[in-house]
């Protein structure tokens, strides 16, 4: 099975909120958003954020140029249909984190919760971090994050890479700036938890 079809797969079969990665609202992330201070009228591109609640507190925030990018056409339309009227105001793609779903040098902040710790293959993870860099305004942000340490070894069925902070900034490569880093103990659905690492930094090139 592709990836694609896995978590179409995923997305017809379980509610958003039985999923082990879901979270009602992306504390963390809201609050690295925030750091960053942003206008209202910046680009904030959410990678893998299909079915994430993250755009609905962006919306209600004023924040006016949204994207939302997943490989997922079935996690899309679960936001789309809880957005309502709303999700016309928001771009949807539909698309491979590895290849570049962005116009060159068009994000203001690139957000990813839990897609690159999916990239186990160095090839992946070298195409993702190019359509990254490609991606980014000079002096853009990006918020990273993936499982921890101490978090699972699969999600979804799926192997996964885990990283401490160091790791993650590591794999960024030269001119990134680091601005935080937060460690995140996840309450699933079914009250297990997961740790996950969270990463600020900001695009220098």
């Amino acid at each position: 099975m592709s990836n694609q079809a896995h978590w179409n797969h995923v997305y017809q079969n379980k509610a958003p909120d039985a999923v082990s990665w879901f979270r009602p609202q992306l504390n963390t992330s809201l609050d690295l958003i925030r750091a960053c201070t942003l206008p209202t009228n910046a680009h904030i591109a959410d990678v893998g954020g299909g079915a994430s609640t993250l755009v609905d507190d962006l919306l209600a925030q004023g924040f006016t140029q949204l994207s939302v990018a997943d490989i997922s056409a079935h996690a899309l339309v679960h936001s789309q249909k809880r957005l309502g009227e709303a999700a016309s105001t928001v771009r949807w793609i539909e698309g491979n984190a590895t290849t570049c779903l962005f116009e060159s040098g068009s994000v203001d902040l690139w957000h990813d919760r839990a897609v690159f710790h999916f990239l186990t293959d160095t090839n992946d993870r070298a195409q993702y971090l190019s359509a990254l860099r490609q991606s980014l305004k000079p002096n853009a942000y990006v918020i990273l994050a993936t499982f921890g340490p101490n978090g699972p070894d699969k999600c979804s069925g799926l192997p996964i890479q885990k990283y401490d902070a160091d790791a993650l900034f590591e794999q960024l490569g030269e001119g990134f700036t680091r601005i935080d880093q937060r460690t995140e103990i996840h309450t699933t659905p079914w009250e297990s938890t997961q740790e996950f690492t969270y990463i600020l930094v900001q695009f220098q090139a």
